[in-house]
């Protein structure tokens, strides 16, 4: 630990944290975790859409959805309970506990490719959300007990950027294995070691010591939800960390949800541009999530966190007029546009830069509040209020999901969905600069 403390003495750095055993670890931990969770989720998405829907003669849109909620249930139903024994037991033994349950989960989903059982499959899926339900909060509330002051931006802009970066993988990495000839073997025995890798790396994580062995768990699923809810709403610099991290989540739903449809509705391409938007999207996010700490040199505070919500709705209205007013002349003698195609175009580089600065500016936007939620958390309900958090993040993102399908019932184009949300990011610039004023 002594080194630890040399290299951190004056100044955090993303390099000396991921020199640290009080960071590393929990680094890789987290970023396997995501990973699965997205290699898992994807393969059985395209599994269902081009083959076990087909086997089973079932509908894929209705399967595909359905899988979607069964991930997300968890955090509604689980948040208050992971919350409390977060705060009750020491963190580390829970994480390893959590990621050796993440090993059977990914066992039975071995057993589940090879029978083709959508049941037990979505079975799984709901495990997957659970352990991220139970992993979320421990994630969150260890980094200030191993990390300093200074050190939180750095360390949750690198936990950010290795989450977006994982999402980003493991969501290519199930979509393209899963449709090879041996495509269920292949997602069985990556996710399996992966599984085990994460176990293994959680072993290392050090010890904390910020736990209360005598909190009495309470399991009234409801009644606790409401009760952390209500908690956090007692301070109004957390509650208003947590709105803003909830809107981040909404609006990062709403975009990635509708990308392929950007893409081939409006851009007329195909799905490797997909592919080249989410690649964009989640390099954007970690670029601007490792920049914030930059720009904040380890103080922790929101001055950004309303220039980012800016740069979002600003370059989002600059998309709306980019992909609405393009010309793809090339889209008149070919079907549907490669990446390479869509770049020929200056529209095409403009929506391109487009949709990185509007990432960038989400990283710029949320690692501060992360930070802020963290810090200006009471130690001993720090993980409860982090999932109340993360119940307001689903919440949010349920919301996103049934508005935008209303939305374009009644007609709206996706990019007028966009732009309702850039306009309605108006309002949350404003509302977020009483969060500067308290975190100065």
């Amino acid at each position: 630990m002594a080194r630890d403390d040399y290299l951190m003495e004056k100044k955090s750095t993303e390099l000396a944290l991921l020199h640290t055993r009080r960071f590393l670890p929990l680094f890789i931990t987290q970023f396997l975790g995501a990973f699965n969770d997205n290699t898992f989720k994807n393969a059985l998405v395209i599994l269902i859409t081009y083959r076990l829907a087909e086997i089973d003669k079932l509908n894929s849109q209705i399967l595909v959805t359905l899988a979607a909620g069964i991930f997300i249930l968890p955090f509604f139903l689980f948040s208050a309970t992971a919350g409390q024994l977060a705060d009750k037991y020491e963190k580390s033994r829970l994480i390893s506990i959590i990621k050796f349950v993440e090993i059977l989960l990914m066992l039975t989903a071995t057993i589940g490719f090879y029978l083709q059982n959508v049941s037990l499959l979505m079975l799984v899926l709901f495990g997957m959300g659970t352990h991220s339900t139970f992993f979320g909060p421990l994630k969150y509330a260890i980094l200030p007990e191993h990390l300093q002051k200074n050190e939180l931006i750095a360390g949750n802009g690198l936990v950010e950027a290795g989450t977006f970066i994982a999402i980003l993988l493991g969501t290519i990495i199930g979509g393209i294995l899963i449709l090879h000839r041996y495509g269920e073997y292949i997602i069985s025995a990556a996710v399996c070691m992966v599984a085990i890798g994460g176990w293994v790396s959680s072993w290392f994580i050090p010890k904390t010591h910020d736990y209360d062995s005598a909190l009495q768990v309470r399991y009234n699923l409801i009644k606790e939800t409401f009760r952390l809810i209500q908690y956090s709403r007692k301070r109004k610099d957390i509650f208003l960390a947590i709105i803003g991290i909830s809107w981040f989540w909404l609006v990062g739903a709403t975009f990635l949800a509708e990308f392929p449809v950007l893409v081939k509705d409006i851009l007329h391409a195909n799905e490797n541009v997909v592919t080249f938007f989410l690649t964009l999207f989640s390099i954007g996010l970690a670029l601007g999530s490792l920049i914030c700490n930059r720009l904040l040199k380890g103080n922790i505070h929101a001055t950004y966190v309303p220039w980012g919500a800016l740069g979002i709705t600003l370059f989002t209205i600059d998309l709306y007029f980019a992909a609405t007013r393009a010309d793809f002349s090339i889209a008149n003698t070919i079907p549907f546009i490669t990446p390479s195609e869509l770049l020929q175009t200056i529209n095409g580089w403009r929506i391109t830069f487009d949709l990185l600065l509007i990432a960038i500016c989400g990283g710029i936007y949320t690692v501060p509040l992360y930070a802020i939620l963290q810090y200006r958390s009471e130690e001993a309900h720090r993980a409860r209020v982090i999932a109340s958090n993360n119940i307001m993040n689903a919440l949010f993102m349920v919301i996103a999901a049934i508005v935008t399908l209303l939305m374009l019932k009644y007609g709206f184009t996706v990019m007028e969905v966009f732009l309702s949300v850039a306009i309605v990011n108006i309002i949350v610039v404003f509302y977020l600069q009483k969060l500067v004023h308290l975190t100065q």
